[in-house]
C-alpha cells in the first residue's frame, strides 16, 4: 500500500510539472528581453554610426546579429541542445549573398565617412562589434536568445535576415544584461498544488484515499 500512496504523490507532482513545462532549454521560465524593432542608431545597439544612411544602418544591424550569433556558436557549446553552431553554419551557407551585401555597404560607409583611414576604422568596427557580445554573467540569457534567433533564421527564406535583425537586435543586446529565471515570480506555480496525507489512517486496505482525508492537505 505504501507504493500506492507514493504513486499518488508522484502523479500529482507529474501533473504539476506537466502543467508548467519549461519554456526554454536553460530556464524554467526564460527572462523577457523583448523590445521594439530597431532602426540601428539607438544607444546600446552597437557602435555609433554617425552620418549613416538607413540602408547602412540596416547593414549595421545585420552585421551585429551575425557577430552575435558567431560569438554564441563559440560560447554556447556547453549546451548542444541550443544548436548555436549548426544554426550559425546554416545562416552563413544559406544567406551568403545578403551578408556580402551588408559587408559591402559597411565598407562603403567607412570609405565615405573616413576616406583616409577607412580600412583601419572598418577593422576596428568589426573587432569591437564581436567583443561587444562577450559575456559571462549573462551567458545563459544570451545563449537562449541566440538559439531562438538562430532557429528563426533557419526557418526563413533567403533575403530575410535584415528584417530579422531589425526585429530582434534590441532583444539580442538586452540579453547581455544578467537576468535570472522568472520561476520565482510565478507564484501560482506553487499555490494550487496539494499532496494527500500519508498517514496510515487515511488509506483503505485497497490503497484508496478515505473521503475524510481528501480535503486539500498542504
Amino acid at each position: 500500500m505504501a507504493f500506492r500512496k507514493l504513486g499518488a504523490v508522484l502523479a500529482l507532482t507529474a501533473m504539476l510539472i506537466g502543467a508548467s513545462p519549461a519554456s526554454a532549454y536553460l530556464f524554467w521560465f526564460q527572462p523577457t528581453f523583448d523590445t521594439a524593432p530597431s532602426k540601428g542608431d539607438e544607444p546600446g545597439i552597437g557602435q555609433a554610426m554617425p552620418k549613416a544612411t538607413p540602408a547602412e544602418l540596416q547593414a549595421h544591424l545585420l552585421w551585429n546579429m551575425r557577430a552575435g550569433l558567431n560569438v554564441a556558436a563559440l560560447q554556447c557549446q556547453f549546451s548542444p541542445m541550443l544548436m548555436t553552431v549548426p544554426n550559425y553554419n546554416d545562416l552563413l551557407s544559406k544567406n551568403a549573398a545578403e551578408l556580402n551585401t551588408a559587408y559591402a555597404a559597411l565598407g562603403a560607409y567607412f570609405k565615405r565617412t573616413q576616406p583616409k583611414g577607412w580600412q583601419k576604422a572598418f577593422d576596428q568596427y568589426t573587432t569591437r562589434t564581436y567583443n561587444g557580445f562577450s559575456t559571462m554573467h549573462a551567458q545563459l540569457g544570451f545563449c537562449e536568445t541566440a538559439s531562438a534567433i538562430g532557429r528563426e533564421a533557419r526557418s526563413l527564406g533567403r533575403g530575410k535576415l535584415t528584417a530579422l535583425a531589425v526585429a530582434r537586435m534590441r532583444q539580442f543586446r538586452n540579453s547581455l544584461v544578467p537576468a535570472g529565471d522568472t520561476l520565482n515570480t510565478r507564484r501560482t506555480f506553487y499555490i494550487p498544488v496539494h499532496t494527500p496525507s500519508l498517514d496510515e489512517s487515511c488509506w483503505n486496505k485497497n490503497g484508496s484515499l478515505k473521503a475524510r482525508c481528501s480535503v486539500a492537505h498542504a
